[in-house]
């Protein structure tokens, strides 16, 4: 019986003691029970990532860079944008007269972005589910990821 953080797996030697989350196990065990089906392959993953603190967004990049690392994943560029996208909200103070007194209003949003190459669709998955689980409060994480594929029939011309 699966219990959380602590799965068991019969082996020769006895129950072997596997620490990963329950829901990265059952995936990780229906895959390899399940390898009819052929991989998608990915060229690139792009991530990027808005929020208010430029520091909590460097170390959570540095965190991201790491995990791939430690999956075999190509690193690629990684940068951010120099200045800070500023949206100004100005209103009046009081709702019914006095429309010289006014009120502005400040929010500053940074971005952040990163690529990775070559990838599989189940490392892609596994990659993906951990760094997800780990976002820090105040950033959005926006994902694009770029699928290889076979040409279509009618485009491969075989005239030899």
């Amino acid at each position: 019986m699966l219990k959380l953080l602590n799965l068991t797996r019969p082996s020769a030697l006895g129950a072997v003691q596997l620490p990963v989350l329950p829901a990265l196990a059952t995936r990780l065990y229906s895959a390899s029970a399940v390898a009819e089906t052929p991989d998608k392959l990915y060229s690139r993953l792009e991530l990027q990532m808005k929020g208010i603190d430029p520091e909590v967004m460097k170390s959570y990049a540095m965190f991201a860079k790491t995990a791939a690392e430690h999956l075999d994943i190509e690193v690629g560029k990684h940068w951010a944008m120099r200045k800070a996208v500023k949206d100004r909200l100005t209103l009046l103070k009081s709702v019914h007269i006095y429309k010289k007194h006014r009120v502005q209003y400040e929010v500053r949003n940074y971005y952040r972005f990163m690529h990775f190459h070559k990838l599989t669709g189940s490392t892609l998955d596994t990659f993906l589910e951990y760094i997800e689980r780990n976002l820090p409060e105040g950033i959005a994480l926006k994902v694009t990821k770029v699928e290889l594929q076979a040409l279509p029939e009618h485009l491969v011309t075989d005239k030899a």
